[in-house]
């Protein structure tokens, strides 16, 4: 792992850009190369999320609830509450409403990774002399455009699977190729086209909107990182440190906001075009 302390600006941030990765097999080059940190992260926040929602319901109890039964009772019966407005399908949602607030949990847990000083792990391994193996490490999945895409196929996939399920194989393919235009023959291979359009559209863009929010954090926390490297070199300036400590502070409690509502909004996406799934054109 390179000194962080004395690379530039640019390689400075190109540097935690750069994903821990498997090496590429030979003669395949698009999909043979693996994020390693971010399936880490995102399997073992993805372990205590649940572990977390596990326990408060095996804990929860019909008395006067703590402080953490409630909370989970609050955000269950936000979720549940959106999932119904949705979501007209009951027997639909003894699914989808689970899903819907473990999406909300799990992504909240991979973006508050955007809180950790920038640097923590870098100088981790290199106090561990790991840093001899680890050249490189992000900690924010959804920071990585194929974790969130990732996500989002995931809940392409859900969105087919109820498609059919409500509908049956058959509605779905009339559906495919009558909507939106109509059911003339001729229309059939343009409605089929719209169809598969809509699908990637949203596939892609509810993935992107994730990503490209996290991916902005965390350029952001960087900037003000070198902020503080500028500041610590520094022997006679003031304003540079008080600059530094004002624009960390005050990205951080913005950035609480920008971490809820990201998890919000896929989350309401996810209910959003799982509903959709159950509409008949």
């Amino acid at each position: 792992m390179s000194d962080t302390s004395t690379l530039t600006a640019g390689e400075y941030i190109s540097h935690h850009l750069t994903h821990l990765q498997t090496k590429p097999m030979a003669g395949v080059i698009d999909f043979s190369v693996v994020n390693i940190d971010s399936i880490f992260w995102s399997v073992l926040l993805g372990v205590v999320g649940s572990f977390f929602l596990w326990r408060a319901a095996r804990t929860a109890t019909s008395g006067v609830p703590g402080r953490f039964q409630a909370a989970v009772e609050i955000l269950f019966e936000m979720v549940d509450t959106q999932a119904r407005g949705i979501v007209h399908n009951a027997q639909s949602r003894k699914l989808v409403s689970p899903l819907a607030l473990t999406v909300f949990v799990w992504i909240f847990l991979l973006n508050s990774m955007d809180f950790l000083p920038v640097d923590l792990f870098h100088k981790l391994f290199e106090w561990t002399g790991l840093d001899h193996s680890i050249h490189s490490f992000r900690v924010v999945p959804t920071a990585d455009l194929s974790t969130t895409l990732g996500l989002s196929v995931s809940v392409l996939l859900i969105c087919l699977f109820y498609n059919v399920k409500i509908k049956g194989l058959g509605g779905w393919l009339h559906e495919l190729t009558t909507a939106p235009f109509g059911a003339h023959p001729l229309l059939w291979p343009i409605n089929f086209g719209f169809q598969m359009i809509e699908f990637l559209a949203k596939t892609v863009s509810h993935g992107m909107r994730l990503f490209g929010n996290m991916y902005a954090g965390e350029l952001i926390f960087m900037l003000i990182a070198l902020m503080g490297s500028a500041a610590a070199l520094s022997l006679t300036g003031i304003l540079l440190p008080i600059a530094h400590i004002i624009a960390g502070s005050i990205w951080a409690v913005f950035h609480i906001l920008i971490v809820a509502l990201q998890a919000f909004i896929f989350m309401m996406l996810t209910l959003v075009y799982i509903g959709q799934a159950h509409d008949t054109h």
